[in-house]
């Protein structure tokens, strides 16, 4: 009879680590009853189209930025006078600085585009209706954030470039009527500039980004997850999902017609209507291991871009723009999203002044951030505009074709016609006059080149243009749009 051979040493570990936490999962589970969560959440379907990951992106770009973010803080200075030069010591002295600043940028960089991206496509396929109003007004709240948050961080290195947009900020908020000199003491705290880079380095580090990480899961995770996924139109998904629709439609009128004398039976219909316009059919691969594999391979994908972009691309070079001073020339990098717009609308716009009472208000300086404001406010309202002006109050799981809804379309493309316009401002700058400097001083440094250079009558005639363009590009692009999905929908029998 053979002698039974005791197992080594290596595999009693593993099969006591592996008891162990059968042990442990169970003992978890008879308190906290995870199981019964988790199992249905692990077989929830998502959609599988490559456009959905566009939220992911974002989402992972963020994650990458909070990382870097927190490196640079450790080494960053906010005292208005040694910010330049904790900034340059970052890129140049401190082991991997350079690396992480770019990471830290680029992240950023990536972010707002893939919001930009992601926001584009539920507004055109109309993902952003009942019942998914909230999901799309924390959108738009997280996406004025990032703007504002892109602002403040490209501030806090104290160069040229950064002090010449704050000193355009604050030309903004002392043109406000009454509170103007109160504003800018507040946030300046004083002559320019003041002590706004510390009050900037809180607001970037802590107050911003705080309220990131409460809206950025609240959007991407916890409604997403509660609410079912949308659909993307097939021939047999669009015919079942359209009767459901047309169904619910009906359903929905019914109750309503007969409110106010059948009360209790109304909220039974209006829930029946509420479930019944679900598509019967639901698509997509369960979140493990379908989703969670797709949710892997794009943040190694996100980060690994975001690296060879830091390794390859140098960009926002703040040791060559040098140390803030007055008067000096602004530097020609001016990224659209959080200054370009704004930049090229005040260069569009004419420099207005209107005297009363012995003050001058100047409404020019008034109107590029009014037009920013009244387009957020619409934004974030849109989903209930456009269900007033329709009259379409039911539930939408099946997303749109553009074609389908042609006018939804030409309206986003007239948008970014305009600001796309608007951005075209900083494209185009004139030639600087020749400086000369007094006898026994030595010659000023010549101005940077812009991307488009121009003598002063040709800058003169391209801002004309582009006042023109501004109001006829968008309606141009709107008719166009228009007319082309029209013609699509009528070529598909829509």
């Amino acid at each position: 009879m053979a002698t039974p051979t005791k197992p080594k040493r290596g595999a009693r570990i593993v099969a006591g680590s592996a008891k162990t936490a059968v042990d442990s999962a169970i003992y978890l589970d008879d308190r906290l009853p995870f199981a019964r969560w988790l199992r249905p959440q692990l077989r929830k379907l998502f959609p599988s189209h490559w456009s959905f990951l566009l939220g992911e992106l974002a989402l992972y770009s963020f994650a990458l930025l909070v990382l870097t973010g927190t490196f640079l803080t450790l080494f960053y200075k906010p005292n208005p006078d040694v910010a330049f030069a904790s900034a340059a010591e970052i890129s140049l002295d401190v082991r991997g600085g350079l690396l992480l600043r770019q990471l830290h940028h680029w992240s950023a960089t990536v972010f707002v585009l893939a919001i930009v991206a992601h926001l584009c496509r539920v507004f055109f396929t109309g993902a952003f209706r009942r019942p998914r109003e909230l999901t799309w007004m924390l959108g738009v709240v997280l996406f004025g954030l990032v703007l504002f948050e892109s602002f403040l961080g490209v501030s806090l290195p104290g160069d040229q470039l950064a002090m010449a947009g704050l000193r355009q900020a604050q030309g903004l908020l002392l043109s406000i009527p009454l509170v103007g000199t109160y504003l800018s003491a507040f946030a300046f705290d004083g002559e320019f500039p003041g002590q706004v880079l510390p009050r900037i380095f809180v607001t970037h580090v802590l107050l911003v980004p705080g309220i990131l990480m409460a809206v950025v899961p609240l959007h991407a995770l916890i409604l997403t997850w509660r609410q079912k996924h949308t659909e993307r139109r097939s021939s047999r998904r669009e015919s079942e999902g359209r009767a459901n629709e047309e169904r619910s439609g009906r359903d929905h009128e019914h109750e309503r017609s007969g409110r106010d004398h059948e009360h209790e039976r109304s909220g039974r219909d209006h829930e029946h209507e509420r479930r019944s316009s679900r598509p019967d059919r639901v698509t997509g691969g369960p979140f493990f291991p379908y989703f969670a594999v797709k949710n892997g391979a794009t943040a190694l994908f996100t980060v690994g871009a975001i690296a060879a972009l830091a390794t390859f691309v140098r960009v926002n070079p703040v040791w060559e723009h040098g140390a803030y001073s007055p008067g000096g020339y602004v530097p020609s990098a001016q990224p659209f999203w959080y200054f370009g717009v704004l930049d090229g609308a005040q260069r569009l716009v004419p420099p207005w002044e209107i005297t009363v009472g012995g003050y001058v208000l100047q409404p020019g300086l008034w109107i590029p951030p009014l037009i920013l404001t009244v387009f957020f406010g619409i934004l974030l309202l849109y989903p209930f505009l456009e269900r007033r002006l329709t009259g379409d109050g039911d539930d939408h799981h099946l997303l749109d074709r553009p074609s389908q809804a042609p006018v939804r379309t030409a309206l986003g493309v007239a948008v970014l016609a305009f600001f796309t316009v608007l951005w075209a401002g900083t494209w185009v700058s004139e030639a600087a006059p020749p400086m000369h400097s007094a006898p026994g001083f030595p010659q000023p440094p010549a101005a940077p080149h812009a991307l488009l250079t121009v003598p002063h009558d040709t800058y003169v005639m391209i801002v004309l243009g582009l006042r023109v363009a501004v109001f006829v590009v968008p309606v141009a692009a709107f008719l166009i749009a228009r007319a082309v999905c029209r013609g699509r929908a009528g070529q598909r029998g829509l």
